[in-house]
């Protein structure tokens, strides 16, 4: 007779990571549709090393460059978010998207779009129709650039170490 022992699905297994806080799976927000939630491994540095990347030539040319740069971008304004700050994903039915919803003890949510692109780091059409759903009090879309610069009223292109002191200025 043989014997099975029984699997963990890949959801198991990553809900695993996640509480042993190697991974991170932001909670959907309440009124988000979503399938399955994104996770990140909260350090690249350990993405970079287990698949050989050494150099920035070699992560620029590698094709886990977009989600090393989302994640990064994740983790670290939550690292700094003020206590009471909750973190969110937010995704419908229809496709529109927020890759870090910032809900705040006080006040409305931050909407951040994560684009690894210099050139052109506008927001699609779902992100914006994303942040009336959610009433986002704040609209930023974070970039490898260095500059800050408004694309529209309501949004924001802002770098990364600016996005990160504007967070804590909150």
């Amino acid at each position: 007779m043989i014997r099975h022992r029984p699997n963990f699905s890949v959801l198991a297994r990553v809900s695993c990571r996640v509480s042993a806080g190697f991974l991170r799976g932001p909670r959907t927000w309440p009124n988000g549709w979503v399938r399955s939630r994104k996770t990140y491994l909260r350090d690249s540095g350990v993405v970079h090393a287990l698949l050989g990347i050494g150099t920035q030539e070699q992560l620029l040319g590698h094709p886990v460059v977009g989600a090393s740069w989302e994640g990064l971008v994740i983790e670290n304004p939550i690292a700094v978010a003020p206590p009471g700050t909750r973190p969110w994903f937010y995704r419908t039915s229809a496709g529109a998207e927020i890759d870090l919803l910032i809900e705040f003890a006080k006040g409305g949510p931050w909407a951040v779009k994560v684009k690894r692109s210099i050139s052109s780091p506008e927001p699609g059409k779902g992100f914006h129709l994303a942040c009336q759903d959610v009433k986002a009090r704040k609209r930023m879309v974070v970039y490898p650039g260095r500059e800050s610069y408004r694309i529209n009223p309501t949004t924001e292109v802002v770098s990364l170490p600016d996005a990160i002191s504007r967070l804590r200025a909150e």
